[in-house]
């Protein structure tokens, strides 16, 4: 993933400077059709199975998921172009986002996985 949101920008440069911001304490892969600084992703499916999938990290310098992460579908939602953190289940606020190394079409019931260290974070 290599956009930084607005809101983790402010939120960096926060902690970086000895402010005691709330950091997220967990975690949430997005999937959606765009991407942007400002929401993260844009275009994430409602409905159809989809759901925020909780990610846990494990690296230093260079972050990778350490465990499968998995999409489960139960009907189509279109394709899926792009990726975003956001620090909540539903709702919440975007982190980071970027565009997939290859869109998913998702014409049915499925799944989508991403296995571990397949998703990286790189601090720049």
């Amino acid at each position: 993933m290599s956009n930084i949101t607005t809101y983790a920008q402010d939120l960096l440069g926060r902690a970086l400077c000895g402010r005691a911001p709330a950091m997220p304490t967990a975690v949430y892969l997005a999937l959606g059709t765009g991407g942007a600084d400002a929401t993260g992703v844009v275009g994430e499916p409602n409905g159809n199975g989809y759901a925020r999938q909780r990610v846990t990290f494990t690296g230093n310098g260079a972050q990778q998921n350490s465990t499968t992460v998995t999409f489960t579908f139960t009907a189509a939602v279109g394709t899926l172009a792009y990726a975003g953190m956001f620090d909540a289940a539903t709702g919440g606020n975007p982190l980071t986002w970027s565009a997939l190394a290859q869109s998913v079409t998702i014409t049915g019931a499925g799944t989508v996985a991403i296995n571990p260290a397949g998703l990286s974070l790189t601090p720049t």
